[in-house]
């Protein structure tokens, strides 16, 4: 190994005591130059090593956490306790195959790295990756942070008749139906920054918020407070935002998506400049593909929000002023985030045993699609008889539709998706399949396929009717107080953590604008022709637990007044259709990304861990909406669509 680390021929991105990683906090220094490498488990296994390798970078952040595996891990390691049997690796292990072979140049360049990938086994994470390290040779020190697992807590509040009302509808945990099984809650970055100031080279955490990161880097770096630095906090957090998930910020998942060709196979992870006012350049990966515009990070900007308050354990941002500014090829300056204290309360997921879930899947051709999904619904239902009360949940789903005088038969084909819920494993087990006696879902659904609609076809692979487990997450707040954070350093030394003793109290709904207070009279804006929204709109959605978010931006500044005019929370209602459940929808305004936001109260079904839709990450809630048709001046479409 140490000819490997020979080889490697370039210098340390940092090298003065002012600047560099041996700097005295307090002191004015240069901007902290961040990389986001991972926004998801599943996330591409190059970006750590190449990043480590070919960038000027200080830190390197990751997240592999997300609700999904929040609920596998903890809900794996309470029922191995419960039992007494060894509880294994509760971590995500895919985060050391990326960090393995980055290693050596995380040495050889200086360069720190900070992830979200303990789960519910944080101490065990750092153990494997000072393994990793030891394998390697070479001396870097490994720290984390804990405190984020809070089932204890919680189950005792639980018991004592805490009602835990949940985010999106406001309901009381003890109506919810299911037993509490574990918790875990969301950290601000102070853990990392003390890590970082006690010598650590890799911090790795078990749940802080995904830009948590960010803001535990930045803080090492220039040396802020909590209490007396909440302007530079706030900004940090929302630079955190856009590069958390990593190429989301550079061209994935972006809805002008056209504008990168054919570019669009390896495209560049991002970084982010943040200097001691909190403000940011960002910029990312040299000679990859992708694109760094102030429309890539406004999308990003908008993923996953709740309205202008976005809310940390250690400040709260407003985004009501945020200024995005090209300042050069691929190159985006963010400013303009407005900070205010922490709310004492953070984040708190609960996770419970759902039950059984599992899928049957029909292919309809042709003609009378709805009457031939109505046939197969009555069918299975009477097949089902006395069992029917036994499905929590029982959804018949059409997906697509045929066209006019279709080209091919696969144009003719749609899918009809039979989803089922229940607390009954039997009735979803695997050798229920071919016993009818005892009764089962998937039995229930194949009986009927010779006295079916005309052409019945099931799909051939049967395993997605195969019962497999799956949880509900449920989704609070709870005091800061309450938790008891730690930084274990690498020399043994345990550092608590207080909360912050600065906080305040914020409404628990955000502000909410129905209309614009600036409306336009629309016949100013001339001829019209009925299009697309998204003809020259862009945006995008996304979930937090059941929640969805909606945020679509415009290019133009008299686009702006006409959308900001014409997007009201009663036409969004009637741009959903048959979507519009009727719940909570909240409205705000970003003048300066020229946007209009909305938040979907409960619009998910539960959330991705339980729910029956098939959008279960809110992500195509954005393309949906820019598929509606709309009243759009004819000079908006002169210019060419998105």
């Amino acid at each position: 190994m140490g000819s490997i680390i020979n080889s490697i021929k370039q210098a340390l991105p940092t090298s003065n005591g002012v600047n560099g990683h041996s700097a005295s906090n307090g002191t004015a220094k240069r901007p902290v130059r961040i990389a986001g490498c991972s926004g998801g488990v599943y996330d591409r296994k190059r970006a750590i090593h190449d990043m480590a390798k070919n960038e000027e970078v200080d830190v390197i952040t990751g997240d592999w956490m997300s609700e999904a595996n929040m609920t596998l891990r903890g809900s794996d390691k309470r029922e191995k306790l419960g039992s007494g049997t060894l509880v294994g690796k509760a971590y995500e292990p895919y985060f050391l195959e990326e960090l393995d072979p980055a290693i050596p140049w995380l040495a050889k360049r200086g360069v720190k790295i900070a992830v979200n990938a303990g789960a519910s086994d944080v101490q065990g994470l750092a153990e494997a990756v000072r393994g990793l390290v030891k394998k390697h040779g070479v001396d870097l020190k490994v720290a984390y942070v804990d405190g984020d697992d809070v089932t204890d807590a919680v189950l005792e509040l639980y018991k004592k008749g805490e009602k835990f009302l949940n985010l999106p509808a406001n309901q009381n945990i003890q109506d919810w139906g299911y037993e509490p099984l574990c918790a875990q809650c969301y950290l601000g970055g102070t853990g990392i920054a003390a890590c970082f100031e006690g010598g650590a080279d890799i911090v790795v955490c078990g749940r802080v918020a995904d830009a948590s990161v960010t803001v535990g880097a930045a803080m090492w770096w220039h040396g802020w407070k909590r209490e007396t630095h909440i302007q530079e906090l706030a900004g940090a957090l929302m630079i955190g935002h856009i590069i958390e998930c990593s190429t989301y910020a550079t061209g994935g998942y972006y809805s002008g998506f056209k504008d990168l060709g054919d570019q669009d196979t390896d495209m560049g992870y991002p970084i982010a400049a943040v200097d001691e006012k909190g403000h940011a350049v960002i910029t990312m990966e040299k000679g990859k593909h992708g694109l760094v515009t102030p429309a890539t990070i406004a999308s990003q900007l908008l993923y996953e929000i709740q309205g202008d308050l976005y809310y940390n354990s250690d400040v709260t941002a407003s985004l009501s002023d945020i200024r995005l500014e090209l300042v050069g090829e691929n190159a985006v300056k963010v400013s303009g985030v407005k900070g205010s204290p922490p709310p004492p309360t953070t984040k708190v997921g609960i996770t419970a045993k759902g039950g059984w879930q599992a899928e049957f899947h029909f292919f309809l051709t042709g003609l009378d699609i709805e009457e031939k999904a109505k046939m197969i619904e009555r069918q299975t239902k009477a097949t089902m008889g006395e069992h029917l009360s036994k499905f929590s949940c029982l959804n018949f789903t059409i997906a697509g539709t045929v066209p006019e005088d279709p080209q091919s038969q696969d144009e003719a084909t749609v899918d009809l998706r039979i989803f089922a819920q229940s607390r009954d494993p039997d009735i979803l087990s695997a050798s229920s399949i071919i016993d009818s006696d005892r009764g089962s879902f998937a039995r229930f659904c194949i009986e009927n396929l010779l006295q079916g609609y005309p052409g019945s076809t099931m799909a051939p692979d049967m395993r997605q009717a195969i019962g497999r487990p799956f949880f509900e997450y449920w989704v609070s707040l709870m005091p800061q107080t309450f938790v008891k954070e730690t930084a274990h350093l690498h020399d043994g030394r345990v550092i608590d953590i207080p909360s912050p003793s600065l906080t305040q109290e914020y409404p628990r709904e955000q502000p909410n604008e129905p209309v614009t207070a600036n409306a336009i009279d629309l016949s100013t804006f001339g001829p019209t022709t009925r299009a697309p929204l998204g003809y020259i709109t862009l945006g995008r959605s996304g979930d937090k637990s059941s929640n969805a978010n909606l945020g679509l931006f415009v290019r133009y500044d008299d686009e702006w007044e006409w959308l900001r005019t014409v997007l009201s929370t009663d036409m969004l209602r009637k741009l959903l259709g048959k979507d519009d459940a009727g719940r909570q929808i909240d409205r705000c305004e970003m003048p300066n990304i020229r946007a209009v936001h909305f938040l979907l109260k409960d619009h998910l079904d539960r959330g991705f861990n339980a729910t029956s839709g098939y959008d279960s990450l809110g992500k195509n809630l954005c393309e949906y909406i820019r598929a509606k048709y709309v009243e759009i001046p004819n000079k908006f479409l002169d210019r060419g669509r998105v």
